[in-house]
This record gives structure tokens, sequence and C-alpha cells, in this order.
């Protein structure tokens, strides 16, 4: 009788991957980094105010909830409500004019056959560089002599004429990967290019329509230069002027309340963002159907 005596093999460690470790500190870091600010605006919110200028401690000595009465409460006698509303009325036509326009726009640089519409769209891609400030003034003066200075009509109008180049591109980007042969078989059913841009092309541009939506939500949320250039009376103040108000240079300003409704301000375009921000990644990356 014979006896076999089995070795096991010791299995060898990986190597723990420092780089993949380094790799994932710095991203944390960086995550703190971004998220810090945000810790301060919520934590100040509810800081009394001698403590908002005076203490460096994030957390507050003890909860001062006024802050958010007084910021409810509004400014110049107008309530947090009218605010959210005028900033929801320009963002909401802000982000209808933006998909409208610029879809229209795209669908007739991306499939439309006309001559020169090479410069025309190198022209309008141009505009991208051309900054903003550098418009203002003559744009200020047509709107002025149009008697439509301090309504909502030079913040919205605009975006109706497809003056987002950006939003052009990224639509136009999108509608070249659609298969043409799509509008052929809408063109046998007699559809013309209108039926075929809404019928077909307009429900395939979804991503990047929303993506368009999302901003131009944004940015016309946070816009404060151009609403205070054109918007001077209070009933028609946005959240975004309204926080001025509370920032007085002659007298003691009401930091506590300002950062209260800065994080009222803050919710609807969080919320926006969460809804849609699958389509956002969506929009961004692809330029057309992957098969």
């Amino acid at each position: 009788m014979t006896t076999t005596t089995t070795t096991s093999t010791p299995v060898a460690r990986k190597p723990i991957a420092w780089r993949r470790v380094a790799l994932h500190i710095g991203c944390l870091a960086a995550l703190l980094v971004m998220l810090y600010p945000l810790a301060w605006l919520l934590a100040t919110s509810v800081k009394p105010a001698n403590e908002v200028i005076a203490s460096l401690d994030l957390l507050p000595s003890r909860l001062e909830w006024s802050n958010y009465e007084t910021a409810l409460d509004g400014v110049n006698d107008v309530s947090v409500g009218r605010l959210l509303g005028n900033s929801l009325l320009i963002a909401g036509g802000a982000v209808v004019g933006n998909v409208l326009s610029c879809s229209l726009a795209a669908y007739a640089f991306a499939r439309l056959r006309f001559r020169f519409r090479g410069p025309l769209f190198a022209f309008m891609i141009a505009t991208i560089m051309l900054p903003h400030h550098a418009v203002l003034i003559p744009q200020y003066i047509i709107f002025n002599q149009l008697g439509m200075v301090n309504t909502y009509w030079p913040l919205i109008l605009p975006k109706f004429l497809a003056t987002e180049a950006f939003f052009v591109f990224l639509i136009v980007q999108f509608m070249r990967g659609l298969p043409r042969e799509l509008e052929e078989a809408a063109r046998i059913d007699g559809c013309g290019p209108f039926r075929s841009f809404f019928l077909v092309i307009l429900p395939l541009t979804r991503p990047a329509l929303i993506t368009t939506a999302i901003f131009t939500f944004i940015w016309t949320w946070n816009d404060f230069f151009t609403q205070l250039i054109y918007l001077f009376s209070p009933e028609k103040f946005t959240l975004t002027l309204a926080l001025r108000s509370f920032v007085d240079a002659s007298s003691t300003s009401a930091f506590g309340p300002m950062f209260a409704m800065s994080v009222i301000a803050l919710l609807p375009i969080v919320l926006f963002f969460l809804a849609f921000q699958r389509f956002l990644v969506e929009g961004m990356a692809n330029s057309g159907i992957k098969g």
C-alpha cells in the first residue's frame, strides 16, 4: 500500500494596484472639493447672523431657521413665490425657444441642400467666439426703441431666433447620424420637409433636444447680468436679482437670508437636472443611431 502526499501550491497574491488606488483617492478628494461649497451653502443658510462672517466653523452653533422665514417673505414687498414664478417664466420660455428654433436651424443645415449652406454654417459657428457683451449694447438699443425694456421679451424673444450657435451645432451633429432612408420613406408616404421634421427627425433627436433644454434652463436660471440690464421693476425681478437685495453696501447685509434664498433658488435646477440627467450623457456622447 502506497500513500501519495500532495502538497498545496500557495496562491500568489495579486499585487496591489497602487495606480488604481491613487486614482480612487484622487477622485474622492476632487469630489470632496466640489461638494464642500454646497455643504458650506447649506450650513451657512441656517447660521446666526454673527457667525456667517466671523466664524470659520462649517457647522453652526445653533440652527437659525428664521433665515428661511425671512427669505420666504421675499424682498421689496415681492413674495418668493412671485420671484420663483418670474424665474420659471423666463427659463421656460428660453427652453421652448431654443429647442424649437435651434432644432429647425439644425435640420436645415444637416438634412437640406441649399446654396451657401457651408459658408452660412461656418459663419454661424464663428459667432460662438463672439462675446455676449459685444452684442448686448446694440441689442439693448433695439429693444429700447421697441419699448420692450423692463419686460421679459428681451430675455425670451432672442431664443426663438436660433441665436445659440452651440446648440445648433450640437443638434446638427446628432442629426447627421440619422439614416436618410427614414426621410426617403416619409417622402414616399407624401411627407414634406416640415412633416418629416416633426414626425420623423424630431422624435429621434430627443437626447440632443433634452441636452439643449437642460443647459438652456441652467444658464438662463443663473443669468444675472442680462436680467440686471433689462429688468428694474421689483415685481419683475427673478430669484437671481432678488439675491442682490440682501446685500447693501451702506448698511448691514442680511447674509443668512441671502444664503437661505440661494438654497431655494438652487432646488429647481437640481430637480430639473435629476429628472433629465440620463439624457444628458446620451445627447453629448451620441452623434446618431448606433447599430
